[in-house]
């Protein structure tokens, strides 16, 4: 982490806010959870209300990854997106100061981000619904909430996941309390159980039952007092983390969220009748519950002046501990949370803006990093001690790493706003004679990763129509071959991979390996105000035995919207494809023949959208333009962006074919597009993954021919997938489908369907 990444971090969080946001969290004793189904799904704005003005803990329970997801940054699909909405969800948490319990471990867990679904019972079916249940009912007996609120309602018309979450999130109530439940934790009765009183309809879903009427409401009295923003603008800057989903607006100042009780008691707040100070606890000695509560008044309103914080916080901690030895069993975690948050705040205050930064944060066995601490002063006072897992030592400000330490854990159960995440740093001062212990966490995070290969090239291979390809030599030394696969080194060249003349066209996965050991491949993943990442998986070469007849003369020009690997793609297949810049435009277009637009090209390339005139122009001369999928907001105008009137369907759950084996009607048979250079056959439409497709176009000029029709079980059949019109001696080819997902998944048929897309226009 350079001086640059530093100063923007202490930018973002300078110590006075970091001290507010310390003090703030002793302002209440309630918990509030909201259980959702992807990162992003949180209602952030509401929850920095409820954080902020309502003093209550907050913790966002999520199930998933989100890695069967979208991206908007780039191409990391499956576990390298997972990794990375992870990520964003704990940096949108740490906006507005809330915990983070991960109900879903990745890909390879039941629970699991595995693409839209219609129906909540088929996506709990598929998660385990009592799974899913017991983990929900363990993360109320670990956080103990006193309220639990569904980000979306288990209506028709919203996503089966979000469906099944709240489902899953009521069902949990009960088992959480029963004794014969045995986790190892608790039992746990959560006071309130609310549902959101308004629709989750719009732009993507479509509540087709109204929502339940309002019984309470999150009113916002005021703004936040440490930086003055409404809290409906925390919580954009929070939404704005998940980049990957163009989350972020800047949005006008909200007043209120409405809310049904279906559970619990009445009262005027969701809050009511919970203990929000010590003084509101029967059984806490009067005298020593009021000093600590006036304690926490004059710190804040000694802020930002940290020696007067100090001098406040100091005074609860005699009272605290007598509070400690009478306080009734059933509120023993309240104590420990406001403890825990006193000894953070009191470290706030003593050392100002203190930081533990590492010199590398992606780490291999047998290698060691530098930790450097900074504070803007007050640091003579802590000591550091690490709080690591096995395998690292620290010594005299370095990291150690043993030469046999595990890798970690990218897929860990919980975040903690207030620090202790993963190997981090216990800072200690004595206070008045008391010990005062807080977790620092490193910045950026520590993690080991495996030793790894280098990248095989390419990581996946087409043998099109024939039985042997060129292998890179590091590859072919460790390669794991199945029966009737070898290797032909008999040539200086580069070593060939040769399968049997009577291969299957099925995808064969070949392993590498480190010696004798599993080798892996590491894909560094860096994004913006994000920690390094990298996405670790077992090292192979996928190899896909294809039949592919090319389209004669084709030359491509593709548009790279950065959410796909297209252009790869049609240069595996062994086509002439250029990656094109608006500035090369006029001299590239007459050499080509086709041009394809890349997944959310004209929302993520937004200065494309002066090239259009140029584009129909060069259409209208004989060019066949291929747009791939976009959504309504990717400015997409349907009178303006494609050559003849093309509208995407809203809301998009309505327009789009979950079922990746729905069935495909053939409605131009004699279409090019099926026809030439190969012949779409049914065959070609089976093994697909996830899903056939999305944001499919639900209008458009009488000049496109709808060439199939596909639609899931539960919904009627959609023509807006594949369309494409004659425009003057050119075309224009709009597809719907996820073609590039299918061949990053090596489904034959998509290769095929592609070769034709970008023939010439015919």
């Amino acid at each position: 982490m350079n001086d640059r990444d530093k100063l923007a971090l202490d930018r973002l969080e300078p110590p006075a806010l970091l001290l507010h946001r310390a003090l703030s969290r002793l302002t209440g004793l309630g918990c509030v959870m909201q259980t959702g189904a992807h990162p992003d799904d949180e209602q952030n704005a509401m929850l920095a209300c409820l954080r902020f003005e309502h003093g209550a803990q907050v913790v966002i329970a999520c199930s998933t990854r989100g890695e069967g997801g979208q991206n908007a940054l780039g191409p990391e699909r499956g576990g390298a997106l997972g990794v990375i909405r992870t990520a964003e969800m704990h940096a949108a948490a740490a906006t507005i100061d809330a915990d983070v319990a991960w109900l879903g471990f990745g890909p390879n867990d039941p629970v699991h981000d595995f693409g839209f679904s219609r129906d909540g019972q088929d996506t709990l079916a598929r998660w385990g619904k009592q799974l899913i249940i017991d983990r929900l009912a363990s993360a109320y007996r670990v956080w103990r909430p006193d309220v639990v609120i569904p980000t979306f309602l288990d209506v028709p018309g919203q996503h089966g996941h979000h469906r099944a979450m709240t489902e899953a999130a009521e069902a949990a109530l009960t088992r959480a309390t029963d004794p014969s439940f045995d986790d190892g934790n608790s039992p746990w009765q959560v006071a309130r159980y609310l549902l959101p009183a308004w629709s989750g309809g719009g732009a993507t879903y479509d509540d087709e039952t109204p929502p339940p009427p309002t019984t309470h409401r999150v009113r916002i009295r005021g703004n936040d007092p440490a930086t003055g923003a409404s809290f409906a603008r925390i919580g954009e800057w929070s939404r704005a983390a998940h980049a990957s989903q163009g989350m972020g607006r800047l949005a006008t100042a909200g007043t209120e969220w409405p809310l049904h009780l279906k559970a619990g008691p009445d009262g005027a707040e969701i809050l009511s009748d919970l203990p929000r100070r010590l003084c509101d606890i029967d059984g806490l000695p009067r005298d020593c519950a009021q000093a600590v509560d006036h304690a926490v008044e004059r710190a804040l309103a000694a802020w930002p002046d940290s020696a007067a914080v100090l001098a406040a916080l100091e005074t609860m901690l005699a009272p605290l501990a007598v509070a400690f030895d009478h306080c009734p069993p059933e509120h023993q975690h309240r104590l420990n949370r406001f403890r825990d948050n006193l000894h953070s705040a009191i470290l706030a205050a003593a050392c100002p803006g203190l930081r533990v930064w590492s010199d590398s944060a992606l780490l291999t066995p047998g290698t060691h990093t530098a930790l450097k601490t900074d504070a803007a002063h007050g640091a003579e006072r802590v000591v550091l001690h690490a709080e690591f897992g096995a395998g690292l030592r620290f010594a005299d400000g370095r990291v150690d790493i043993a030469s046999d330490a595990q890798p970690d854990n990218v897929w860990t159960a919980h975040w903690f706003a207030r620090g202790g995440n993963g190997h981090h740093m216990r800072a200690e001062l004595d206070l008045s004679g008391h010990r005062i212990s807080a977790p620092v966490d490193i910045c950026p995070p520590l993690r080991i990763i495996p030793h790894g290969l280098p990248q095989t090239s390419p990581d996946a291979m087409l043998l099109i129509n024939t039985s042997r390809a060129s292998l890179h030599p590091d590859a072919a030394a460790q390669i794991q071959l199945p029966p009737g696969w070898r290797i032909d080194a008999s040539d200086n060249a580069a070593p060939l991979l040769v399968a049997p003349d009577d291969v299957a066209e099925t995808p064969v996965t070949l392993a590498l390996q480190m010696g004798q050991e599993p080798g892996y491949h590491m894909t560094p993943i860096t994004m913006q105000q994000l920690p390094p990442m990298a996405h670790v998986v077992p090292a192979a070469i996928r190899v896909l035995p294809l039949r592919l007849t090319l389209p004669a003369g084709a030359k491509i020009g593709h548009i790279d919207g950065g959410a796909d690997r297209t252009a790869l793609w049609l240069h595996r297949m062994g086509l002439p494809v250029t990656t094109l810049a608006p500035a090369m435009l006029d001299k590239a277009l007459p050499e080509l023949t086709t041009v394809t637009v890349g997944t959310l090209a004209f929302g993520t390339r937004p200065e494309w959208r002066a090239c259009l005139a140029r584009l129909h122009g060069w259409v209208r001369a004989g060019g066949h333009l291929v747009t791939f999928y976009h959504r309504p907001t990717d400015n997409w105008d349907p009178g303006h962006t494609p050559p003849l009137p093309l509208t995407i369907g809203s809301p998009s759950l309505r327009w789009r074919t979950t079922d990746p084996a729905a069935p495909i009607t053939v409605l131009a048979p004699d279409h090019p597009l099926l026809n030439a250079p190969n012949r779409i056959t049914a065959q070609d439409w089976s093994g697909w993954h996830k899903e056939r497709g999305l944001y499919f176009a639900s209008d458009w000029d009488p000049a496109y021919c709808p060439v199939v029709e596909t639609g899931d079980v539960t919904a009627p059949g959609l023509r807006g997938a594949l369309l494409s019109a004659r425009v003057g001696k050119g075309r224009h080819t709009h597809c719907a489908f996820v073609l590039h997902h299918q061949m990053d998944c090596l489904v034959p048929g998509a290769f095929r369907l592609m070769a034709n897309l970008v023939a010439p226009a015919a």
